[in-house]
């Protein structure tokens, strides 16, 4: 079969080609549920589907292009995580006692792509609660990577990952507390965004069925993922900005520009692995390459810095602070008797998982100590983006894991280059950015010898998203980016 030229197209691609009357967004639309109906009984990315709304949509759209209107997403087929809020459709995060609950009126990001013009596919899956690096609940059933089915696609947006790489329209939004959005990018082959902390508000995004109130979240994002670089900033551009309903939200609307727009002018701190979560040879030699190439475009790389904030030290302020933030969801039985076995560990035991039980006993006061640590942290890195533009660092050790739903994540193993660690604290990689606040893009860099991607995040400054943004773009332009998966590359 024939690959047809709107399978793989990047937004920005398919809004010229509307512009231009190349083809209506219907046909797009049409095009999309096709390869949905065609390839996802293998892949199962799209969970709940939205086809009959999807071509209203996208029959409005022609008309609005019709009258010679514009919208930034007018008439683009993308996909939801199903996480999200979207009226009449169900919402239950993979948890079977919410399968038929519905929301009346949709997360604030998804009224703002639907005002973008954007056309709406569906929902895609996710894990039990967006607990997983995997993607599979009782509700919809497990989700294949397109790269090799017997695979995860990550998690908790591994839905949405495997739907950009299927090629179920050039867009999706996710949301990323320990790596969401960047896991199932760096499994899948696809770009993803982490914003600033609280510069895309969440309202609308939350377990079923709490009440879609506005409220400041710790740690937790919702962000754009794409096949290339710049779709992410045409979808961040849309769905970020204040809540309305937060009088006086003092993050502004006009992010600044880029610090560079040329690779040659980037001072870039690369960093491939660290003793307490090594990355395995096929990872560490993909972010090797990135950096030689980088240092052959003119670049100034770095590949270690004293500014360099302890790995360790982070990796277990975060877990402490990431367990203590999910704690809220456990039941009273499960924190009573988690506390109970955190007050048995000895003070001498710092290991990940230590941190992580010490977590979810977390009282105010040690929370308020942690918060301070954190405070510290973020100075180290305002100190360290001084000297440098980025820093490149890991998303995940290995590529994408073989399905393993023999247990829960925290009594999982991983091997890396044949050793074996704890599969949750493979987190500290994402906690980078996820604790401290900062922006951070993942970026595909390349393939395994199996054929299964590779991927990196960018870390930027606070706030100067832009930055990180237009580094992986450069980095797509020098190198490459997306690479459609063989099986479904039609």
């Amino acid at each position: 079969m024939t690959t047809s030229p709107w399978s793989f197209a990047t937004a920005t691609e398919l809004s010229d080609a509307l512009a231009r009357k190349r083809v209506s967004a219907v046909e797009l639309a049409e095009h999309a549920i096709a390869r949905i109906e065609r390839h996802d009984g293998k892949i199962n990315a799209v969970c709940v589907r939205d086809s009959e709304r999807a071509l209203e949509a996208a029959r409005a759209a022609d008309t609005t292009r019709g009258r010679g209107e514009t919208k930034p997403l007018l008439g683009i087929p993308l996909t939801v995580k199903e996480s999200y809020n979207v009226a009449g459709l169900p919402t239950t995060w993979g948890i079977p006692a919410q399968k038929d609950y519905h929301p009346k009126e949709d997360a604030l990001a998804i009224t703002r792509i639907k005002n973008a013009g954007a056309v709406i596919l569906g929902k895609t899956n996710v894990p039990l609660g967006l607990g997983d690096t995997q993607s599979y609940n009782d509700i919809y059933g497990t989700t294949n990577n397109p790269y090799d089915l017997t695979r995860t696609p990550g998690g908790s947006s591994g839905g949405s990952a495997a739907a950009l790489a299927a090629g179920y329209g050039p867009l999706s939004l996710g949301s990323d507390l320990a790596g969401s959005l960047r896991v199932p990018a760096c499994y899948c082959g696809i770009f993803a965004h982490k914003p600033t902390l609280s510069l895309v508000p969440t309202r609308g995004h939350l377990p079923p069925s709490l009440p879609p109130l506005p409220l400041e979240r710790d740690l937790i994002v919702i962000g754009p993922m794409a096949r290339s670089a710049a779709d992410l900033s045409l979808l961040l551009d849309v769905i970020a900005g204040p809540d309305p309903l937060e009088a006086g939200k003092a993050y502004q609307l006009s992010l600044p520009a880029a610090r560079h727009h040329s690779l040659k002018d980037f001072r870039v701190l690369v960093i491939d692995s660290d003793p307490l979560m090594p990355t395995d040879t096929v990872v560490g030699a993909a972010i090797e390459r990135l950096a030689n190439g980088l240092e052959k475009a003119g670049a100034d790389v770095a590949r270690k810095s004293p500014l360099w904030p302890d790995f360790a030290a982070t990796s277990r302020l975060f877990m402490r602070l990431l367990l203590s933030f999910v704690s809220v969801g456990l039941d009273p039985e499960a924190h009573a008797g988690a506390t109970a076995a955190s007050a048995s560990l000895p003070a001498a035991d710092i290991s990940l998982q230590a941190e992580r039980l010490r977590g979810i006993a977390l009282s105010h006061r040690d929370w308020l100590l942690a918060d301070g640590a954190r405070a510290r942290l973020r100075a180290q890195w305002r100190a360290l983006f001084e000297s440098f533009d980025a820093v490149i660092c890991p998303i995940m050790p290995t590529p994408a894991y073989q399905h393993d739903h023999s247990s829960t994540p925290d009594q999982r193993r991983i091997k890396i280059d044949g050793k074996d660690y704890p599969s949750t604290d493979q987190l500290a990689w994402q906690g980078i950015a996820n604790l401290t606040g900062l922006p951070a893009t993942a970026v595909p860099i390349g393939h395994s010898p199996e054929g299964l991607p590779v991927g990196v995040q960018i870390v930027g400054p606070w706030l100067e998203d832009r930055t990180p943004l237009k580094l992986a773009e450069l980095i797509e332009r020098e190198f490459g980016g997306f690479v459609p998966p063989p099986a479904f590359d039609d």
